[in-house]
């Protein structure tokens, strides 16, 4: 298996940071949040993009995949690649105290990471980050989302939280690459991030945020609460 290691091979596999129980997401009213930072150019990403696509239709996973720009120079620009989703994949690296990203790397509810195209590593991360600590409630209208008040089960980090917009394909999206490691091949993607949008902070009272019109039609909508920058998630929902 390649990975991409921007510096350091052995910070790359740093355990996660811990997480306090009292600010992991989760119960069986939201779904755990499953990010995949992939690129088309990276040859050990297809089996990370079929375990991703498999997990897309589970009512219990938030399934997203987000495209990242340090391949491109390798022969093949990602057409989904943005460097905004290169600045989330270090924000969790950061937050890690880590010196490296790579790919194919998951994210699970922000707190655990695994590697991508290892889908039993994955399902177990997976099923330990369900049933977790309450989450506040998310109502996500045409035109507003509306985040509830924090309760004892899941009172907010102490420093508040952003409100993520994310708007996402969830069709099927057939992408031939015709050059690079993966050149020749057709990659299928599913779930592929296009717009992320911080709509603002959350303290923990009941708080509502307007939602801006989409930069293209058919999109898919979804909003997450996370504990600052790099941290976990607090509450998702998909509209």
């Amino acid at each position: 298996m390649r990975l991409v290691l921007l510096a350091g091979v052995a910070a790359a596999f740093a355990t996660a940071a811990t997480v306090s129980p009292a600010v992991r997401a989760a119960d069986a009213g939201r779904p755990v949040v499953v990010e995949l930072f992939q690129s088309q150019g990276c040859s050990s990403c297809p089996p990370a993009n079929a375990n991703l696509n498999a997990l897309a239709d589970r009512p219990d996973v938030l399934a997203l995949s987000f495209g990242v720009t340090y391949w491109d120079h390798l022969g093949w620009k990602d057409t989904f690649a943005k460097k905004q989703f290169t600045d989330r994949q270090w924000d969790y690296a950061r937050a890690r105290r880590r010196g490296s990203v790579w790919t194919p790397q998951v994210y699970v509810d922000g707190r655990s990471d695994v590697v991508g195209s290892d889908r039993a590593e994955l399902d177990a991360a997976v099923k330990d980050a369900a049933g977790a600590a309450a989450a506040p409630d998310i109502r996500i209208a045409s035109d507003r989302v509306t985040i509830g008040r924090a309760g004892d089960a899941a009172p907010p980090p102490s420093g508040g939280a952003d409100v993520w917009l994310v708007r996402y394909d969830s069709r099927i999206v057939q992408v031939p690459v015709k050059a690079g490691e993966n050149g020749g091949r057709t990659l299928p993607h599913r779930n592929v991030v296009r717009e992320l949008v911080r709509l603002g902070s959350w303290s923990g009272e009941a708080a509502s945020f307007d939602l801006p019109q989409p930069g293209q039609d058919g999109l898919s909508t979804a909003v997450l609460v996370q504990a600052g920058t790099g941290g976990p998630i607090l509450a998702a929902a998909r509209g």
